[in-house]
């Protein structure tokens, strides 16, 4: 069915409520091509109803956010930003933790990980620059608001298709592991990454602190308010020193003096908490 406009005013509210994805009146493509089908199977009169039902249904709450998030990655996506943590951020941590209480233990947060590719791109970058990272304490904390995804990165298996989208046959010798349907990431890889549903404009109970964060490209589906709370939270996460990269196309400079962008093997990334603390709202 055709979505009419007090259908897309409910979907819209419906959507920012359970994942703060803001849509508006141009993205009737988009609810009528990823909703047309649970619509139908739910029985729903119109577009409306559908968003009464589904809040007061779990199970329909968990596929909308499956259905409307999106779940589109690859190995090492956009590339710069790993180059970067081989050849600057990893060994500037290391140096600047030489002489702290734990100096082999690194914290880094996937934020929106999806499927799993860049938490475990990440790890794969941390032993390009570390040769015996077995023995070092590094762990990936990977979250996402879909279930499916997170399902999906906790089996760390992956088809032909997926295995193929941006890895290297380097990497895949030395990391993964051949099944029957494909390919699966082997223990010394997957016992570094840990994957959690989780919903980026809700609080941060519980997920302490991190000497890096990649957040990309999920902030700009936030309305501008959702989308600065979330960096300035996450700013408080990060450990003295630590780093966060955004997508390419994001930019925090409305953030504040501490959240000046810096620039390594051409990527963008930012280190808040550098000099002067914990980042605090801009006035």
């Amino acid at each position: 069915m055709k979505p009419t406009p007090a259908d897309i005013d409910a979907v819209c509210k419906l959507v920012d409520e359970l994942c703060g994805i803001y849509l508006d009146t141009s993205k009737d493509y988009l609810i009528e091509g990823r909703l047309a089908k649970l619509v139908a199977r739910t029985g729903a009169k119109d577009y409306v109803d559908f968003a009464r039902l589904t809040r007061g249904s779990t199970k329909l709450q968990t596929d909308v956010v499956d259905a409307i998030t999106t779940n589109e990655t690859l190995w090492f996506r956009d590339n710069t930003p790993f180059e970067a943590l081989r050849y600057k951020i990893f060994p500037e941590l290391i140096d600047a933790k030489a002489k702290s209480p734990f100096p082999r233990r690194f914290r880094v947060w996937s934020a929106a990980c999806s499927t799993g590719q860049e938490a475990f791109s990440i790890a794969m970058a941390f032993a390009d620059a570390v040769p015996d990272f077995e023995s070092w304490d590094f762990q990936v904390y990977g979250t996402d608001i879909s279930q499916a995804a997170v399902a999906h990165a906790e089996r760390g298996e992956y088809n032909e298709l997926e295995i193929s989208r941006g890895l290297s046959q380097k990497h895949r010798g030395a990391f993964f592991l051949k099944t029957p349907g494909g390919w699966r990431i082997n223990d010394a890889l997957r016992r570094r990454c840990h994957f959690e549903v989780r919903n980026l404009l809700r609080p941060f109970t519980n997920v302490g602190t991190f000497d890096l964060i990649f957040c990309r490209n999920v902030a700009i589906y936030f309305a501008p308010d959702d989308r600065r709370s979330l960096f300035l939270r996450l700013g408080q996460t990060l450990n003295r020193g630590g780093w966060l990269f955004t997508g390419s196309g994001e930019s925090l400079a409305d953030l504040g003096p501490n959240w000046a962008p810096k620039q390594h093997c051409r990527a963008v990334c930012y280190q808040p908490n550098g000099c002067n603390g914990v980042a605090t709202l801009a006035r």
